[in-house]
């Protein structure tokens, strides 16, 4: 029998490959800190020494709570290299609710940049196992707490007098646990290996049509696997020019693009928006600018059209998928975008796709079922919840909780999650197809539609709006556009007005915070 290191295939051996290729090309960019593909990889190596030294070993649950940074891209890799399993935390979360997830995962060590060491601390003191902090370098110079772990220090380890340990693991070996949202419950923490996420890889850069040659902009949370793997890791795995960025702000972004030189850019369609409303957009040059992603919900036609006309050399895709598939799952080609206008395209290299029924039967073409995946990149399971694991399996595929359409094409377009449909008067009502309609009105600049208690109708159909800059924009004119375009059932019972849609740092739309500070306009429901 061979010896598993002739074919083993981990994330650690896609970055020493790629410093072997590529040397001396920019490798991981950020601030002040430039490093070339060599030079990440030998990083990476001492700190993967200076950890094992402090400790921390093969399945051990590392935690990190910071915004991105090459300090967040030099620990991911290093905890790779040593078989230990990455705990992302939404820095978002307050200090409860982080807490939760490391007790849940059984973190013993939590890496924190400056900005997030205190909210940290309190999530740590919070019945946690966290024996230590690792302190990580941000984007931003900025010296490191007294009670941290040093990553400079760790770094400086002398990797061939104390080396890491050999791998001896491999691709099913469990790489990082990921953890859901927990809109409806509790969080859930996805478990995945390192295949797993390798080949979901290999469906990004096929579908997605990556190459080493792109310069690639990461500024949406690495916390998130959409940054951290469908960009961050195919980049690292093609040797792609990475610029981290912590700050995804219109101005931040326009000018990194423009200086940069930036190929290859993701953000969800609120982050393009907001690009494309402000005065920076036309003062740059975007010419370098040749391949667009977006994800987190569909794009607007009305956007897609101007991005066209105002970007006329970069061709757009639409990834849709979850945590729990690594995350992409299908994918909306250039091609399609105006062709299949709101469709989240077709199974991506490594996925099959159906939409089925509660009995598990594909669905007629044009009839509303659940999307349900088989894939190589699925997660092995929610960490210590064998009973959610095993519902989400049910009948042998993956249920993804979305409800889609597939069209006689086999394209497939997601109506909503189950749990945001909404039920109007007896009437199932998709709010992505309400917000469609209303982004045609030239005035809209950002929209959410929500369903909200109603006397009447249980729940009424809602849109909350965002003018355009300099434009007037009524309810009375809201409807009347809507009314041109939708059956009366899905016409919106109230239009609300706001200066700014919450978001989380990946850019979706926070509509259970809507429903919560909206609740009460129809009076008791």
């Amino acid at each position: 029998m061979l010896p598993p290191a002739l074919r083993r295939q981990t994330l650690a051996d896609l970055l020493r490959r790629t410093a072997a290729r590529h040397p001396h090309k920019p490798g991981i960019l950020c601030g002040d800190t430039a490093w070339t593909w060599a030079q990440f990889a030998d990083v990476v190596e001492r700190l993967a020494a200076g950890l094992h030294g402090q400790g921390v070993a093969h399945g051990d649950r590392v935690a990190v709570l910071a915004r991105n940074s090459h300090g967040f891209a030099a620990l991911r890799y290093a905890l790779a290299r040593l078989g230990a399993v990455l705990v992302p935390v939404n820095f978002m979360l307050n200090a409860d609710e982080a807490a939760y997830i490391l007790r849940h995962s059984g973190a013993r060590l939590l890496a924190v940049d400056s900005g997030l060491a205190a909210l940290g601390r309190d999530a740590a003191a919070r019945d946690t196992a966290i024996a230590r902090l690792l302190w990580i370098p941000g984007e931003d110079a900025s010296p490191c707490p007294a009670d941290c772990l040093d990553f400079h220090a760790l770094a400086d380890t002398d990797a061939a007098a104390h080396p890491a340990p050999e791998m001896a693991f491999d691709r099913d070996h469990l790489l990082q646990i990921v953890y859901t949202s927990g809109t409806e419950s509790l969080p859930k923490g996805a478990m995945l290996t390192h295949g797993a996420v390798i080949d979901q890889y290999l469906s990004c850069i096929v579908d997605g049509e990556m190459a080493a040659g792109d310069v690639v902009l990461h500024a949406l949370p690495l916390y998130h696997c959409a940054q951290l793997d469908v960009f961050l890791g195919p980049s690292v795995y093609l040797g792609s020019t990475s610029f981290i960025t912590s700050k995804p702000t219109p101005d931040n972004l326009l000018t990194l693009i423009a200086r940069h030189r930036i190929t290859q850019f993701f953000a969800p369609p609120t982050v393009w928006i907001g690009m494309l409303r402000h005065p920076l957009f036309d003062e740059v040059d975007l010419g370098s600018l040749r391949k667009g992603y977006y994800g987190a919900s569909i794009m607007p036609v009305a956007v897609i059209e101007e991005l066209i006309r105002r970007v006329p050399q970069m061709r757009l895709w639409n990834f849709y998928g979850q945590t729990e598939i690594a995350p992409l799952a299908t994918v909306l080609t250039p091609e399609d975008q105006l062709r299949k206008p709101g469709s989240a395209g077709r199974a991506a290299l490594n996925v099959e796709t159906r939409v089925v029924d509660d009995d598990m039967n594909d669905v007629p073409p044009g009839t509303v079922g659940e999307i349900v995946h088989r894939s190589p990149q699925l997660l092995l399971g929610y960490f210590n919840d064998p009973e959610r694991s095993a519902a989400a399996f049910a009948g042998g595929w993956f249920h993804s909780g979305d409800l889609g359409v597939l069209d006689a094409d086999g394209y497939l377009s997601v109506v909503d999650r189950k749990k945001d449909m909404i039920k109007t008067g007896g009437e199932n009502v998709a709010s992505r197809e309400v917000e469609e309609a209303l982004y045609r009105h030239e005035a809209i600049s950002e929209v959410a539609v929500v369903g909200l208690p109603h006397p009447r109708w249980i729940e009424a159909v809602t849109a909350v709006v965002v003018r355009k800059a300099g434009k007037g924009l009524s309810e009375a004119e809201v409807l009347a556009h809507a009314a041109q375009h939708l059956a009366p059932f899905k016409c919106p019972k109230a239009v609300l007005f706001v200066d700014a849609l919450p978001k989380n740092p990946s850019g979706k739309l926070l509509k259970r915070e809507l429903r919560v500070k909206f609740e009460g306009h129809f009076g008791k429901a």
